[in-house]
């Protein structure tokens, strides 16, 4: 695995690669959520390496970040969702596998809204779709957050590991979470001033009805879609998980047990398995 940084049109970000270059499978491309970086998919990009596929994971500005994103950016979920077409385009990928989590399957959306042939294959793992963006708890702990007086005092509680790992942080979005990984990831927002008002930016543009409007637009995507999704998540019930997959035409539900909505740390294997099988209908 090795990190750099690519400028971008819509601002900087840092990747992760890994695997080799020159292999011969289409690439993979995975898109987290918010309060998140490139490690949510570390042990499904290790193992898909291991495999031969060469993969990227960028940390997206949802949170988690370390280079700001900027007030002249649209820091919105479309803005976001430019960003991901953006990295592809300028790393001049094709046949990409994109595979989303969380609030990154809501970015996905709105970029295959844009433009739904910039890829090959979609996997979306458990996220938000319809008017589900996002789910309770996270729609009340996303209200606060949005306050800009409440929101650095609300992240220094999650120096706290019972906090941390309560229903208020990661607590319903992983079976058993790692409480260094957790620490780090509210790191970049305890310390950087711009880096929380990136994340208030984003918050204030997050709009339900607007992606209620999406998902079912998104009937008209003709690609491969697969809709691999943890069964013990109550976030992100598996009845969601199925409606989405519903949208289209050509899609694949695979219903992976005892997993939540972080499911490629819970379950990575399942999650790399599925990505090989998605990659393959390309």
């Amino acid at each position: 695995m090795t990190t750099t940084t690519i400028d971008l049109p819509s601002g900087t970000i840092e990747y992760a690669t890994y695997g080799l270059a020159t292999s011969p499978h289409p690439p993979i491309v995975f898109v987290h959520g918010a309060v998140v970086d490139h490690r949510l998919w570390e042990p499904v990009a290790t193992l898909l390496a291991e495999a031969g596929y060469r993969c990227y994971a960028p940390t997206f500005p949802l949170g988690a970040h370390r280079i700001p994103w900027g007030p002249t950016a649209d820091r919105s979920p479309r803005g976001a969702a430019g960003l991901v077409r953006e990295f592809v385009a300028a790393l001049g990928l094709s046949d990409v596998a994109l595979v989303a989590n969380d609030t990154g399957g809501a970015i996905t959306q709105f970029a295959l809204d844009s433009d739904p042939d910039f890829v090959g294959a979609v996997v979306f793992t458990n996220c938000d779709a319809f008017d589900l963006f996002p789910p309770q708890p996270f729609g009340l702990v996303f209200a606060l957050l949005r306050q800009r007086a409440l929101l650095k005092p609300l992240v220094e509680t999650m120096r706290f590991r019972t906090l941390r790992h309560s229903i208020l942080g990661v607590g319903l979005l992983l079976a058993d979470p790692d409480p260094d990984l957790t620490l780090s990831l509210f790191e970049p927002l305890r310390i950087d001033a711009r880096i929380r008002d990136d994340f208030i930016a984003f918050l204030r543009r997050i709009d339900p009805a607007e992606l209620a409007e999406v998902t079912p637009r998104l009937s008209r995507v003709d690609l491969p879609v697969t809709v691999v999704w943890g069964t013990a998540d109550r976030c992100f019930t598996s009845e969601h998980g199925r409606r989405l997959a519903a949208v289209f035409e050509n899609s694949r539900f695979v219903a992976v047990p005892h997993a939540r909505t972080f499911v490629s740390l819970d379950q990575p294997q399942t999650v790399a398995d599925a990505i090989v099988a998605a990659s393959a209908r390309i």
